[in-house]
């Protein structure tokens, strides 16, 4: 093929060795979809990516993108056309001076908190350490501190992207700035590719502490009600989160695991903003209690790979709701006690704010609900995938009356046509399909998959 005399990094075609390894590592999931495409590029520069991008175009072959290959639906990997992936670009470079980060898009979030830290300093990361900065920062990003933070798309400055065309172009709010908008948030519809982040920092909390309570299922109510009237009290620096599963070291018991994460700037100072927490009148209940703890980024990480353990199968969906987590979580309850799978779970969170309460600025991303909700089914033997995959629609099935949309990183695309569309209002998604149109009128790039 031409394109392989112009490429640094790997071309393969289906059926050719090497191909079902690459296809297979670009998800992460263990649960890989049945889907191929025709060519496989493995970029090994952005020079890489314009080639492959510029050949698909005038071979009139669709384009996906894979950064770490952590979107649990593998919205990459498509039948036919192009895969472009782009694990090998991982180079990341700190300047404290400015107090920003140049990224490129496979650098994985526990790999960036490290650099960080050694300089002192933060980014908004996922919750998560093995996802990488592509998927994640197109899709908004929902990681940690985020009352204080916001979603991580808000600490984006800038980004270096190649179009349909095969041209660099370079995207901020003041160049480009349709492109930058549709950027930070439109997940894996975006129709370029993203070869760098120009990433704005943050100071490095100096003290990050943790707490938690876990309780018993059938105290549902009472708990998920606490948790929501005790989160309206805690400062910004606090994010509370709400999981239903398997308890840890408690036997295989289904369990409610309350969780405080303070990002503060002094122990004395976390510890007068969990007061309320650590109140609890329910406390006597409780299973288990884990008194406040200090933390870093490597323990957090550390705790939420526990959830997502690897090698396993994972199917994902999401919603965002108008209504408190008090009305919706009780009605999950039972489903999370009879879930196939003992490593199924049920997450919840106080949706991200803008810091000091602005407004959120204007960009794909946006926050659709006051509640947001992720069913996770979890499990190993390929044996029982439609029992889990199944086990995940009806729950979530249950609270979609209440829905006001989905977040487009983790919503369940394969469950209904209406998934992405949905996951924007409905100014953002007609404005969406304007920049497409602008930047892609030939159609070059993949759009939202769909069932």
């Amino acid at each position: 093929m031409e394109l392989d005399r112009d490429l640094e990094g790997l071309l393969v075609g289906r059926g050719e060795a090497g191909y079902e390894a690459l296809r297979a590592a670009a998800v992460w999931n263990g649960l890989k979809p049945e889907r191929f495409p025709d060519v496989i590029v493995q970029a090994a520069s952005e020079r890489d990516v314009q080639a492959a991008v510029r050949f698909a175009r005038s071979a009139g072959m669709r384009v996906a993108v894979r950064a770490g290959g952590h979107n649990w639906v593998g919205a990459s990997v498509r039948d036919g056309g192009m895969l472009i992936d782009l694990s090998r670009l991982d180079a990341c470079a700190v300047d404290t001076a400015s107090a920003t980060a140049s990224a490129q898009p496979a650098v994985r979030v526990r790999d960036l908190a490290a650099a960080l830290a050694e300089h002192g300093l933060a980014f908004p990361v996922g919750h998560c350490g093995s996802v990488a900065l592509g998927g994640y920062l197109l899709s908004g990003g929902l990681g940690w501190n985020p009352g204080v933070w916001g979603p991580a798309c808000l600490s984006v400055a800038e980004i270096e992207a190649v179009t349909a065309a095969g041209e660099v172009v370079r995207c901020s709010e003041d160049e480009n700035a349709d492109l930058f908008w549709a950027a930070r948030g439109a997940g894996p519809g975006f129709f370029a590719v993203v070869t760098r982040f120009r990433l704005s920092l943050r100071r490095l909390p100096a003290a990050i502490t943790t707490s938690a309570y876990v309780f018993p299922l059938p105290d549902v109510a009472d708990v998920t009600s606490w948790a929501v009237e005790v989160a309206a009290s805690l400062p910004p620096t606090v994010e509370l989160s709400i999981t239903f599963g398997t308890a840890p070291q408690e036997s295989g018991t289904k369990a409610i695991i309350l969780t405080a994460t303070c990002f503060a700037d002094s122990a004395d100072e976390a510890a007068r903003s969990l007061e309320a927490f650590r109140a609890c009148p329910l406390a006597g209940r409780a299973l288990a209690r884990s008194a406040e703890q200090p933390a870093t980024f490597d323990a957090l990480f550390d705790g939420t790979s526990a959830l997502w353990p690897e090698r396993h199968r994972v199917a994902a969906d999401t919603l965002w709701s108008m209504e408190d987590l008090g009305a919706l979580l009780p009605l999950l309850a039972d489903d999370v006690a009879k879930a196939p799978s003992g490593k199924s779970l049920v997450l919840a969170n106080i949706p991200p704010a803008p810091p000091g309460g602005a407004a959120m600025p204007d960009m794909a991303f946006s926050v659709l609900g006051r509640s947001y909700v992720v069913g996770y089914a979890i499990w190993q033997d390929p044996a029982h995938d439609q029992v889990n995959v199944r086990w995940l629609r009806e729950a979530m099935g249950k609270v979609a009356p209440s829905a006001a949309g989905h977040y487009i990183a983790e919503a369940d695309l394969l469950a209904a046509p209406s998934r992405s569309r949905r996951s924007f209002t409905s100014d953002t998604w007609e404005r969406l399909q304007a920049v497409r149109a602008r930047w892609d009128p030939e159609g070059v790039f993949q759009p939202y998959l769909q069932p």
